[in-house]
């Protein structure tokens, strides 16, 4: 099971997220194999907490030069977005009150991702729709670095809300199977 659910990340990341170049940050630390897809089997939220938590520390204790980032997949549990949205303020202050803040932050992708003001079936959702309900956990220091040298950084979401809008019904097939397939 761990293995398909990874295998299906690493398709979305590959041919999604780097193929439609959504994150332009994402290729380097992908190719050089600094980019962990984790598991979490929990059923409660403690337990996604404590997960939550290890992948934390995993990425804090190891050096970017060997691990740049991690994305945690949750296959048991927060099926349904609003609960996976209401689990974020839980993830916000779990990470301030250990003290990442300023270091590490979380960032959310979800099958049933939906942007506030949006329909759920508006394109420009599938920006963050994921096979599988995900944490992604970055390093600030990397991200700040990056973004420094990135001309109009501020531009990305809109370039990729319109890159969304522009696939064919046969593209959006193919990318997201776990959505249209």
């Amino acid at each position: 099971m761990d293995e398909q659910i990874i295998s299906d990340v690493e398709q979305w990341l590959d041919e999604v997220v780097i193929g439609l170049e959504l994150c332009p940050f994402a290729a380097k630390p992908r190719r050089e194999g600094r980019v962990r897809i984790a598991v979490s089997h929990a059923r409660d939220e403690e337990a996604l907490l404590n997960d939550l938590q290890a992948e934390l520390e995993r990425l804090s204790d190891t050096p970017a030069e060997q691990l740049e980032t991690t994305l945690l997949a949750i296959p048991d549990m927060l099926e349904d977005f609003a609960d996976y949205n209401d689990f974020l303020d839980a993830v916000d202050l779990w990470v301030e009150h250990f003290g990442w803040e300023g270091e590490l932050q979380v960032a959310s992708f979800h099958p049933q991702y939906q942007f506030a003001d949006t329909d759920s079936d508006d394109p420009g959702n599938l920006t963050n729709r994921s096979p599988w309900p995900l944490l992604h956990i970055i390093r600030e220091e990397s991200l700040e670095k990056i973004i420094a040298h990135y001309p109009d950084v501020d531009a990305i979401p809109e370039r990729n809300v319109k890159r969304m809008k522009a696939l064919s019904a046969e593209e959006r097939n193919r990318l997201f199977p776990y959505l249209f397939g």
